[in-house]
């Protein structure tokens, strides 16, 4: 359909009214047939994310029903394991978005499992220091100043929860197998049954036994490893998966170097941006009135993070787009999946940042019943509701530097964006103005616009013919240095 749509693109001019109508609707069929096989990608990947997100939200909800330390020790201690671990594994996970994503394009469905095992044993080793910084945790909240009861606490949850991360490296490239060949239902099954197994068990765990906030984190292990299993079983044992089920070889310690060569710029990329956002929190306590200021910024940041589900099923989405069509030498195809999706963007932003904005008002009683936080919510909306839109464009963007391999561009990009120009406007708007708190989220959607920016420059820019060269390229050498090893 592509090519009928360029051969009428360089026709003749006898008839140009039947020749613009003819393009208007194959255009549009082009456009309907793309939206389905992104809309067939991005919508169960939303829900995958969104419910994978869900697992620690219900631990907090339950544990805020214990007691005030409880509920502050496990929130320090989650946003500390998504700083420091988990953010740092689905960043370096990402880059089997371009490794699987290109080789199932380009038919060799071998390599997706290898580069699969290479992954989940690379992140495996990753998650031995960082279990070692976790164990610890206690004693580095004491040095940073926070109280011994809290330290100890959250000390004590994030060493339970270190099972969970071992369960979240193995994870993560699981999710990216089925991803990049469009195989969802699987994973959509997986992530909802264990969603809904962990809210009885993490109630059970909490309530029924004496393990109080410790049994939330111990929930959480056994929820992500119900899930690594199923999924691992189905890749093993289902017809579905035969022709990209790979032994396990001596090619999966030789994959490690090109692996990381990916996943160290795309864990980059992506812990920047989170980082970024939690060092705002911790700045808010340092404003006058910390407890508001802190309230009101962590209810934004906690809707963010939550529709962030949609724009990162969407980058998720058009990676697979984008390297699939790549990896098959189709870059017309590549090109024609950006535009398409970033219209979509455009309209399910648009309708999601619109519908915050009527509700301004009674926004604020989702998170809070106190009137001065109610108030101060609905001031901040509006910035909100620019950043909502920003963050579902850049996370499509996103996709599509990682489906094309350019992570380290998207790293330089987020480096500058809000380290270089977004957090020290922040600073001096929070801290040397009158504006507190909006200064503060002021600052950050600057850096977001930036990156929204340089990502779009990007984007538009690629020439997807010299990527496709680039990718045979790639996997020609590949190849070859299997040859040699056999």
């Amino acid at each position: 359909m592509e090519e009928n749509l360029l051969v009428l693109a360089e026709g003749n001019n006898d008839d140009d009214d039947d020749n613009h109508r003819s393009l208007r609707i194959i255009t549009w069929s082009v456009f309907v047939i793309e939206a389905k096989k992104f809309g067939y990608i991005a919508g169960p990947m939303v829900l995958v994310t969104l419910s994978q997100y869900l697992l620690q939200v219900i631990c907090l909800m339950m544990v805020g029903h214990l007691d005030e330390l409880a509920l502050s020790s496990t929130a320090i201690a989650i946003s500390l394991s998504g700083v420091t671990g988990f953010s740092l594994l689905l960043g370096m996970a990402s880059a089997l978005e371009t490794l699987c994503g290109q080789a199932y394009g380009a038919q060799q469905y071998k390599k997706i499992g290898t580069q699969t095992y290479t992954a989940i044993f690379s992140l495996l080793i990753v998650c031995i220091p960082l279990s070692v910084l976790w164990r610890y945790t206690e004693n580095i909240l004491v040095l940073t100043g926070q109280s011994p009861a809290i330290s100890r606490e959250a000390g004590k949850f994030i060493t339970w929860l270190i099972p969970a991360l071992f369960a979240y490296a193995t994870l993560q490239p699981l999710i990216r197998y089925f991803q990049m060949q469009s195989m969802l239902w699987a994973m959509l099954i997986s992530s909802t049954v264990a969603l809904c197994l962990h809210v009885p068990l993490c109630w059970a765990l909490v309530y029924t036994t004496r393990l109080a906030n410790i049994g939330a984190a111990i929930s959480m292990d056994i929820t992500m490893w119900l899930n690594v299993i199923f999924l691992f079983l189905y890749m093993k044992y289902s017809p579905a998966c035969a022709k990209t089920r790979a032994p396990i070889s001596m090619e999966v310690l030789h994959g490690m170097k090109q692996f990381f060569s990916y996943a160290i710029p795309s864990a980059v990329m992506i812990c920047l941006e989170w980082w970024s956002y939690e060092f705002l929190i911790l700045l808010s306590g340092l404003l006058p009135n910390p407890e508001l200021e802190t309230s009101v910024l962590s209810v934004c940041l906690n809707t963010i993070a939550t529709l962030y589900a949609i724009a990162y099923g969407f980058g998720a989405g058009i990676s697979t787009r984008v390297s699939n069509e790549l990896g098959a030498g189709n870059p017309q195809g590549a090109r024609i999946a950006v535009y398409v999706v970033l219209l979509i963007a455009i309209i399910e932003t648009s309708v999601v940042s619109t519908s915050v904005f009527v509700g301004r008002r009674v926004f604020g009683y989702i998170f809070s019943n106190e009137k001065e936080v109610i108030n101060y919510v609905t001031k901040m909306v509006p910035l909100l509701c620019l950043n909502i839109i920003m963050d579902s464009l850049q996370g499509t963007l996103s996709g599509v530097a990682r489906g094309v391999g350019w992570q380290h561009l998207g790293a330089y990009i987020n480096l500058a964006a809000f380290y270089l120009a977004g957090i020290p406007v922040a600073v001096i708007l929070g801290f040397c103005t009158s504006l507190r708190g909006v200064g503060l989220w002021i600052g950050i959607i600057v850096g977001a616009a930036i990156q929204l920016a340089l990502l779009g420059v990007v984007a538009i820019c690629t020439n997807y013919e010299k990527q496709v060269e680039r990718v045979r390229e790639r996997l020609f050498k590949e190849e070859s240095s299997i040859e040699r090893l056999m």
